[in-house]
């Protein structure tokens, strides 16, 4: 299964990991991609998406936004953001996709 793992993460931690992978030449069994704050990884229509292109294959964003009922410029900028945090990637037609078959989520919440 090709998985995702999205995860809070400060930067130090994702390059101290990077690092230590680079070291042991041994890479993660699962994609990582990390989040400076849950508030980055929580947004709630961003999820929306990610769950109707989850297995869909390439859509247009024009497809992406009838599906989730929503107006196609909004997600135009949410696709926008997707794309370059690595969780979604472009088809060599220019339509967009959710390359993984499940994501797993990874964070801790701490009393302030």
């Amino acid at each position: 299964m090709n998985t995702v793992v999205l995860e809070v993460r400060s930067l130090k931690g994702t390059l101290a990991d990077a690092a230590g992978t680079m070291k042991t030449r041994r890479a993660e069994r699962e994609a990582r991609i990390s989040f400076a704050t849950p508030e980055l990884l929580w947004d709630v229509k961003r999820w929306g998406l990610l769950k109707a292109l989850c297995g869909a294959g390439p859509v247009s964003i024009r497809e992406a936004a009838r599906r989730i009922g929503r107006d196609v410029k909004a997600v135009h900028g949410d696709v926008t953001a997707l794309l370059e945090a690595g969780v979604l990637s472009r088809a060599p037609d220019g339509r967009i996709e959710f390359p993984f078959d499940a994501v797993k989520v990874e964070f801790l919440l701490r009393a302030a």
